[in-house]
């Protein structure tokens, strides 16, 4: 199971903290992704169209 510490805004980099804790999560995807043989550009791509698409449908509820 994988666990995350948000523990509200912060005081720092926002961006940072959560890139902190979700870059050994998304490195885990694309690496067993590319070892079952998918490429590894468009294993990275479909994350940055899929984080894209969560904000444009976020803009939404504003």
């Amino acid at each position: 199971m994988i666990t995350f510490n948000f523990e509200g805004p912060g005081d720092g980099d926002m961006s940072a903290d959560c890139q902190d804790q979700l870059l050994p999560l998304i490195n885990g995807i694309v690496q067993a992704a590319v070892a079952a043989g998918w490429n590894r550009d468009d294993v990275l791509l479909a994350f940055v169209e899929l984080a894209w698409d969560l904000y444009e449908n976020r803009r939404g509820d504003l």
